[in-house]
């Protein structure tokens, strides 16, 4: 792959878990180069995938964008999101899953938040989706709940000292976003958004993070 040129102190960190997902990580990482916030640098962690997923990258990197590549056993989506928090530079992190997109605005939309005086430790919320999505109950897996009533980890956004105070996300075997929020609530001040809707969310049943 080619030599990835990078920031080493950007302010916000993208990391963005695959697994397979070579026909929409083009759309994604595109939406990260298209962003009115210029000043990141994007992670990909793929997730022991078998695709095209490396070269796809590397055409990425070699347009000059602030990229880097990591590839990892299949760990799944809680330990994939570690791997990036934990190679990550930027003074916030965030993430991006790989059947979704950003809006141009989205990452400047939300450090608007993050550095206005009083401004939240965590945001999280703020996605565009089919109108009727529901998901399995965390508390009780004979029920569902609608995703607005949910924590969307990939929509997780804040200083990295969050995420290394606690120690980023357990393994779970379903929600460990909500895991990570509930968390991070008892220390911090944590804010879930309606709006700006600049996060778009894609449903895939069998994607790395929806397996939760």
């Amino acid at each position: 792959m080619n030599t990835a040129r990078f920031q080493p102190e950007p302010a916000v960190s993208v990391i963005l878990p695959t697994f397979n997902r070579e026909k929409t990580l083009p759309c994604a990482v595109e939406s990260v180069f298209s962003q009115t916030f210029t000043d990141w640098e994007l992670i990909v962690v793929d997730d022991g995938g078998t695709d095209r997923t490396p070269a796809l990258i590397d055409s990425f990197i070699a347009k000059g964008g602030n990229i880097r590549y990591m590839r990892h056993g299949n760990r799944g989506a809680a330990l994939s999101r570690n791997a990036g928090i934990q190679a990550s530079f930027g003074r916030y992190i965030t993430f991006l899953d790989s059947d979704d997109s950003y809006l141009p605005h989205h990452i400047e939309s939300r450090m608007a938040i993050m550095t206005a005086d009083p401004a939240p430790d965590l945001l999280s919320g703020g996605f565009l989706g089919e109108d009727d999505i529901r998901v399995v109950d965390r508390f009780d897996p004979g029920r569902t709940v609608h995703i607005d009533d949910c924590i969307l980890g990939a929509t997780l956004f804040g200083p990295r000292e969050v995420f290394f105070s606690l120690g980023g996300f357990r393994n779970l075997d379903y929600a460990e976003d909500a895991d990570f929020w509930d968390r991070a609530a008892v220390t911090y001040d944590v804010m879930k958004l309606t709006s700006p809707r600049t996060y778009v969310y894609s449903r895939a049943d069998d994607s790395i993070t929806r397996n939760r």
